[in-house]
């Protein structure tokens, strides 16, 4: 068993700094006492095994808002025995009354600090969700105008379909109609070789009875 006589100086009286000690020690066996001094500093004695000690020393040499201990010095000692358990040592009614009004208070500045914070986290984050509005309506409206090119795209695209469709239409009859004058070429063409080939007969037989050979 071990024994130390600590002194913590720095932000840690009206600040439920006894109150930490203390339930400290109740999560460890130890026994001793914590309390207040009159020069603004805070006096712990604890007793125990010295695992438990070391363990309890880095609990209590804080930096924990409100509570803030600059300096912790402490003197090892034997063991006596004489605590039974781990207490507070309250000072008078008048003096208790003030630290439990001042902690209240930086319970109360504290929980003020994170309600700005949080106010000041959510107008951020409510500036973004206007801004992230605004992208998405310039994103709709992109989007809007090119449904809108889109569809003219496609009307241009269909007035060029009928046009081919007109063309090929023309296409064809202009096909038919050739195919039409060549076969109608043909025949008068085939019509005056037979005319003149009967001439030719003709005029072959004449002179032939004329006693001309040709």
């Amino acid at each position: 068993m071990k024994r130390f006589v600590a002194t913590a100086r720095g932000r840690v009286q009206r600040v439920s700094y006894r109150e930490h000690v203390y339930n400290e020690a109740f999560e460890r066996d130890i026994s001793g006492y914590v309390k207040n001094l009159k020069n603004g500093e805070v006096e712990i004695v604890a007793e125990g095994s010295e695992k438990d000690l070391q363990g309890f020393i880095n609990a209590i040499d804080i930096i924990q808002r409100p509570i803030v201990v600059k300096s912790f010095t402490i003197r090892w000692e034997e063991a006596t025995g004489e605590y039974a358990d781990f207490e507070i040592i309250r000072g008078d009614i008048q003096e208790e009354t003030f630290e439990r009004m001042d902690y209240a208070g930086n319970v109360l500045h504290s929980m003020d600090m994170k309600f700005d914070r949080m106010l000041d986290k959510q107008d951020q984050t409510l500036q973004i969700s206007r801004a992230s509005l605004e992208v998405g309506k310039e994103i709709l409206q992109i989007s809007k105008e090119t449904l809108e090119v889109s569809k003219e795209t496609l009307q241009v695209g269909k007035e060029n379909l009928q046009v081919g469709k007109e063309t090929l239409q023309v296409s064809k009859e202009t096909k038919e109609e050739v195919v039409g004058l060549r076969s109608d070429t043909k025949k008068h063409l085939d019509d005056e070789f037979a005319e003149i080939r009967k001439e030719l007969v003709s005029i072959k037989d004449a002179l032939a009875r004329a006693g001309i050979q040709v």
